[in-house]
């Protein structure tokens, strides 16, 4: 009879180191997942086509070319848009796009500034670049090196005027490189950045004939 009570007592203590085991287990996976949760981030960047009216299939980190085009001409507009004077724009501009730009773009874009204002191109300067009409975005712009890595080839007019006389009008493609810079989203919302030029811009007249020479 004693025996019979005294392994009733030892099934009951096994039983009992088994639900503890059991509860310090569940215990343990809900702090790591408490710790997985408090670690997740709180934005997911996802980038998503300008037209809806059809169904879009795209895995979440991949960006619409439509979006890299976007980016580039508007930061690259609003880089070269002096509207009163080249050499206090052009500098507040570099200094208010900085988390734009590469760090070797933006220290491409300083020497520029310095160059440019030491041969008097900047003073009372007024500058801005507009899409050509009939130019503006196709896939056929973006060259995709990478998910990371973009040329896009933007076809602009350059216009610049000393006070008020014209002394610059000139169509020109900007082979503008733009890759992927993960960056504090409230400074940065695109997630991408102008690494400046991929190769010497050239006049659409000259593109033009050497396409002709073909």
């Amino acid at each position: 009879m004693k025996s019979i009570f005294k392994n009733r007592l030892t099934d009951k203590e096994h039983h009992i180191k088994t639900l503890r085991i059991v509860i310090i287990g569940l215990f343990a996976v809900i702090i790591l997942m408490g710790i997985g949760w408090s670690t997740a981030p709180s934005r997911l960047q996802i980038y998503t086509p300008p037209d809806l009216r059809g169904a879009s299939q795209r895995p979440w980190w991949e960006v619409p070319t439509s979006t890299v085009y976007g980016f580039a001409f508007y930061i690259f507009q609003q880089l070269n848009r002096w509207p009163a004077n080249g050499q206090e724009d052009y500098k507040r501009n570099i200094f208010a796009l900085s988390n734009y730009l590469t760090p070797g773009c933006k220290a491409f874009l300083e020497q520029d500034y310095k160059d440019r204002d030491s041969f008097g191109e900047l003073k009372n300067r007024i500058r801005g670049v507009y899409e050509i009409p009939g130019r503006g975005f196709s896939n056929s712009r973006v060259q995709v090196l990478s998910q990371d890595d973009w040329i896009v080839n933007l076809d602009l007019t350059t216009d610049e005027y000393y006070g008020d006389e014209a002394v610059k009008r000139t169509l020109v493609r900007y082979p503008v490189k733009v890759v992927r810079m993960e960056s504090d989203l409230e400074h940065n919302p695109w997630g991408l950045a102008l690494d400046c030029y991929a190769e010497t811009p050239k006049r659409l007249e000259l593109i033009s004939a050497e396409e002709g020479n073909k």
